[in-house]
């Protein structure tokens, strides 16, 4: 299958391509000028807010792997228009250069905000105002009315594979006035990977769906296998369901984490 990826040199890309690749996937990735590849990828030098560039880079494939977003920074306007009208423009794009093309796209967990009563489910109402998660929801919106063959995985914090996020943790509790028992929904690398290869047969289309291991953990967990002090608090947890992740709609499509917990991704040296 020919797959392009958006997001190819970002967190998540970087460590997906290759296995698309191992998996015998002709792969290409939309990249910036300079920008380095694994071998075995094919570069297309082009950007989502120049859609001009885009249909060079959809030519010809059956897929389109759509990870670039922009979060973690307080530009509030660039992330709009790099989640939105980027996304806007890869939409629009992908109609007019293949649209008989599958279009996955990556969204997170935290639309589902912070006040929910229960595991979030695909259908709950999305509450994140967040300028992060509200651009997901909105870019969400546009591909579900878009008239492509699409599919949105909604990833929980993704971390492994020597990527430096988990270590993050500890100057995020500050900056975010995180609780040390707020619970974050986490995937590993190998199991988006594994989502994204399911969606690729169309196991997905039409589909939003939660891709998380089996096993939340909270940010004085992280904190503690990043290396840190966990932190504690005496204040009480407010919304102590918010983080768990309804999986029954990944697990009825055969989804499966090869890597349940972080703990177990610490046992085996693939954090």
């Amino acid at each position: 299958m020919k797959i392009l990826v958006t997001g190819g040199t970002g967190l998540v890309g970087a460590r997906l391509l290759p296995r698309l690749l191992d998996a015998g996937h002709d792969c290409r990735a939309l990249v910036r000028p300079g920008r380095e590849l694994p071998p075995g990828i094919t570069p297309v030098e082009g950007d989502l807010l120049q859609p001009d560039r885009l249909p060079d880079a959809l030519d010809g494939v059956d897929a389109v792997v759509h990870l670039a977003a922009l979060f973690r920074t307080d530009d509030v306007e660039g992330i709009r228009r790099v989640n939105l009208e980027g996304t806007r423009n890869l939409i629009a794009a992908t109609k007019a250069a293949a649209p008989e093309a599958r279009l996955v796209m990556a969204s997170t967990s935290l639309v589902y905000g912070t006040t929910g009563v229960r595991p979030a489910r695909e259908d709950d109402p999305l509450e994140a105002t967040d300028a992060y998660p509200a651009s997901k929801i909105a870019a969400e919106a546009e591909l579900r009315a878009s008239g492509l063959t699409w599919s949105i995985l909604r990833l929980g914090f993704v971390y492994g594979d020597g990527d430096g996020h988990i270590d993050a943790v500890p100057d995020l509790i500050p900056r975010m006035s995180w609780h040390p028992a707020r619970a974050l929904a986490v995937v590993h690398h190998r199991d988006v990977a594994q989502m994204v290869e399911l969606s690729l047969t169309g196991a997905t289309d039409g589909r939003i769906v939660n891709v998380v291991a089996d096993a939340s953990a909270t940010i004085g967990e992280l904190a503690g296998i990043a290396g840190s002090e966990i932190p504690s608090s005496d204040e009480p947890l407010e919304h102590p369901w918010s983080g768990h992740l309804d999986t029954s709609t990944a697990r009825a499509l055969g989804f499966r984490a090869t890597v349940p917990t972080v703990y177990d991704a610490q046992r085996d040296g693939i954090l």
